[in-house]
């Protein structure tokens, strides 16, 4: 039940009956841990097994991985050689580094790169995108973003981006005027969306769209619904509760009939749930009632934990994401003991890295463990070492069942 080193490989290969849990508390209980350094376990089958769900639940949809979720490198060549990477201009350097040959399409606005390393699809969801696209780049292949209501996503983007229905049929007649060709339409309902009706809507917006530009002459063959699927099994909806929305809306507005391609960009959807960090307590402080706001707190002692990982590192999405942290505590306590109102802080200077904060549980003491479960999406990708505070080391690991499913279906991830 040992894991074992793949050759010349960022992968450990988990041998039968050893989960990626096991092999965090091996690493846990192990001599290398004198230091009690924070670190994550990353889960590969659990990105495969997210894939297999959404070919199966979603068949019409080709699905492509959004790199800037999470972009640690295993991640990003397991799905590059599955042929499922998506798009974005600041990543182009990955092909390189990764000796891949990624297909490289620029979905989002506003677009300003050089000639020669353009993509043919782009987005455009203004006026000044078509005319600076029409002089710089006459021959691309535009999909006009679509605004979508996004009050129900943990990240609004369309405060951003995309173009109201309203001024969709103007910005294709100026398309055709300007001789630039309008492929398809695009449209995002926030990251985190917890409303599954958002994405019918869109769609049927998205089909308004279709038959204005083929009143106009235009045939559009391409048709991205984003991203915005829940990536953890706690989320407010289910993967599935979403793509039986979809798969209807599409029945209803865009029918295999119709000839249409229909692809996504899920991101969070497929790392949330891989990885897991393990950090451990550096420090502890208790405050006593005389040092308590208000008289009905004085009852109890308020506890205050500090560990190696913060808002800086793994916890880094806290910037932006309102989400409630869970840690799970490594040595299970005895329900005897009692419990305290606790807050959780990072190990760095600033006042702004607390982690989380009514916490009610049993007391802790310096050297314990906390684990935290579903930190892999938009948490490594936007961490800084501020502080001087190195990121945790990352453990890749990929069950062996996997491992012979992706070799009989010929990809070289490992």
């Amino acid at each position: 039940m040992r894991p074992r080193n793949t050759r010349k490989s960022e992968i450990t290969i988990l041998e039968e009956g050893f989960t990626a849990r096991d092999f965090m508390e091996e690493i846990i209980t192990g001599d290398c841990q004198i230091d009690k350094d924070a670190f994550l376990v990353a889960d590969l089958g659990d990105v495969v097994k997210k894939l297999l769900r959404f070919l199966k639940t979603l068949p019409r949809v080709k699905p492509f991985y959004a790199i800037k979720c999470n972009n640690c490198r295993p991640i990003v060549k397991l799905l590059a050689e599955l042929d499922l990477i998506v798009p974005a201009r600041q990543k182009l350097h990955w092909s390189r580094n990764l000796e891949l040959n990624l297909t490289i399409s620029f979905m989002q606005t506003p677009v300003n790169v050089p000639y020669q390393v353009c993509s043919q699809m782009m987005t455009f969801d203004n006026e000044v995108e078509l005319f600076k696209i029409s002089q710089n780049h006459p021959n691309a292949k535009m999909i006009l973003r679509l605004l979508a209501d996004d009050t129900n996503a943990t990240i609004r983007l369309n405060v951003k981006f995309g173009a109201p229905l309203t001024i969709c049929r103007h910005l294709l007649e100026t398309a055709k005027k300007l001789n630039v060709d309008v492929i398809g339409v695009s449209f995002h309902v926030g990251s985190g969306c917890s409303d599954p009706k958002t994405y019918a809507q869109s769609i049927g917006d998205a089909r308004l769209v279709f038959e204005m530009a083929s009143e106009l002459g235009q045939k559009m063959t391409l048709l991205d619904i984003g991203g915005g699927f829940p990536g953890t099994d706690d989320s407010k909806i289910t993967f599935e509760e979403v793509a039986d929305t979809i798969n209807d809306a599409l029945d209803l507005s865009f029918p295999e009939i119709s000839g249409v391609n229909i692809i996504a960009e899920p991101g969070r959807y497929y790392v949330a749930s891989s990885f897991s960090l393990a950090a451990n307590i550096i420090a502890k402080k208790v405050l006593s009632p005389p040092e308590l706001c208000g008289e009905e707190n004085g009852r109890k002692k308020n506890m205050v934990y500090y560990i190696n990982d913060g808002i800086y590192g793994s916890f880094s999405c806290s910037f932006f994401e309102k989400t409630l942290v869970k840690p799970i505590i490594y040595k299970k306590p005895s329900p005897e003991q009692p419990i305290y109102n606790s807050s959780l802080w990072g190990p760095t200077c600033d006042g702004l890295d607390k982690i989380a904060e009514h916490l009610h549980i049993p007391e802790l003491n310096v050297g314990d463990w906390l684990l935290f479960n579903n930190v892999g999406a938009y948490s490594m990708v936007t961490a800084s070492e501020f502080n001087g505070f190195q990121l945790p080391k990352i453990h890749f690991v990929m069950p062996h069942q996997t491992c012979v499913f992706l070799l009989s279906e010929n990809v070289q991830c490992c």
